[in-house]
Order: structure tokens, then sequence, then C-alpha cells
């Protein structure tokens, strides 16, 4: 019952705080997921499992709130859904070490660009494509789509700094589309590719599930109601906290 009790609020909070900023939910759950004795490869397909609660809590609160696009949800699940299937292949030969430094760096840098720019991601800029610019975004959707697959935390936070960057979303908006497209649909896809190939820790995801569901849909209130500045600040708070605690894990492998 206490491991249970401790799994249930490790997976409210990560999850509360990923709703909020857009990613970053293996903060801690994957790390204790780790320290509670499951080797890498079960906590990542057990932890993708429970991601996708995630992406159920926090799409009930959007769908409530957000009118989404369907031509970019067919576009970002089109080049990213392979990607993740691609990287959860992928996860058994990648040398855990580089990844992680790589995905560290990679992530304290998201941390410092938001952070040098103040208005970045506060405002909503609308963009007409061409086939040019639709193929560069779908080109990085499917990489992250392949670190989806592939590396434990973190690249929602990627996808929402992408949607920001290249697609004009503001903060508010970003993170709706990360929580419906990586929250739900890829890290569904992905948890179904890692269960095929490595044992689940099921006894272990009731809880897990629970917490998820629930930080969900809290976060994803906070972050609609708080709006882009509040997100914006989370965001690099947990980027900056997740992209120091790769590169210290890293560093210590």
């Amino acid at each position: 019952m206490i491991e249970q009790m401790g799994l249930f609020l490790t997976a409210f909070v990560a999850n509360t705080l990923s709703a909020l900023s857009g990613g970053g939910a293996g903060l801690l759950q994957f790390p204790i997921l780790l320290f509670l004795g499951l080797n890498f490869t079960t906590a990542l397909a057990t932890h993708k499992i429970a991601s996708v609660a995630l992406g159920v809590g926090a799409s009930i609160r959007h769908f409530r709130s957000t009118k989404f696009d369907r031509n970019n949800v067919i576009h970002l699940l089109m080049f990213g859904l392979p990607g993740v299937i691609v990287g959860a292949y992928l996860v058994l030969e990648i040398p855990e070490r580089i990844a992680t430094f790589s995905l560290g760096f990679l992530t304290l840098g998201l941390a410092v660009y938001s952070w040098r720019q103040p208005k970045f991601g506060t405002q909503l800029i609308h963009k007409e494509f061409n086939l040019r610019q639709r193929l560069i975004g779908g080109s990085i959707v499917f990489i992250i789509g392949v670190m989806n697959g592939s590396l434990t935390s973190g690249t929602g936070l990627f996808m929402t700094i992408w949607l920001v960057r290249h697609y004009g979303f503001d903060y508010k908006l970003a993170v709706a589309y990360t929580m419906i497209i990586v929250g739900l649909a890829w890290n569904g896809t992905g948890a179904l590719t890692l269960a095929l190939q490595t044992y689940v820790a099921w006894d272990w995801l009731p809880a897990l599930i629970l917490g998820s569901v629930l930080g969900g849909f809290l976060g994803a209130h906070y972050s609609i109601k708080g709006g882009n500045h509040l997100i914006k600040r989370c965001f690099e708070f947990i980027t900056a906290s997740l992209g120091t605690s790769l590169l210290l894990k890293a560093y210590y492998l």
C-alpha cells in the first residue's frame, strides 16, 4: 500500500507539472521507477504506458476550451508517428550515457533559448506555409518522434518549443497540441511498441495511471487559466531542471 501511494503521488506531481509546462513527466517519474528496482527498458515501457494517461487527463480538459485545427493534427501525426515507432525499436541500441548527455545538453538549451527571449511564445502568430516549410517542420517533428520513442523524458518539451518557434503557436496553444499529439497519440504508439518488446510492470500501473490522469487534468486546467506567462515560466523551470538532472546523471553513469 505504501509503495502504491508513493507511485500515485509521484505520477500526480510529475504529470501536473508536465501538463502545465508541455512535457517533462519523466524528470521525476522515470527515475523513481528505476529506484524501485525496474530495469531500464521495463521502466521505460511502464512509464510510457502511464504517460498515455497524462494525455487522457489533459485532453479531457483541453478539448473543452481549445479549438484544434484538423490539418495541423494530421500533419503532426503523419510525420511524428513513424518517428516514434523507429525510436522505440532503436532504444535498445543507443548507448545510455551518450543519449542521456545529449538530451540533457539540448534540454538545458531550451531553457536558455526561451529565457533570453522575453516575448517568445506569449503571442499567437498566424503563418501561411508553403510545401518546403511544411516539409522542414515535419522533418523536425519526425526527429522529435524518434526521440519520443527512444528516450525517457523531455520530448514533449521539444515539441512545445518547436510548435512555438516554427508554427507560430503561443505557449498555451502549443501545450494543448503537445498533450494531445505527444501525450496521447505518440506515447500510446510508443507504449504499444515497447510493450511488445519487453516486460511491463503491470501491477504498478493502476496507481501510476490514476495519478497521471488526475495530474494531467489539473495541470491542463492551470495552464488554461494561467495563460502564456505562467506556462513560459514553468517551461523554463522544467527544462532547466531536467537538463541539469540529465547532465549529472550522464556524468555519473
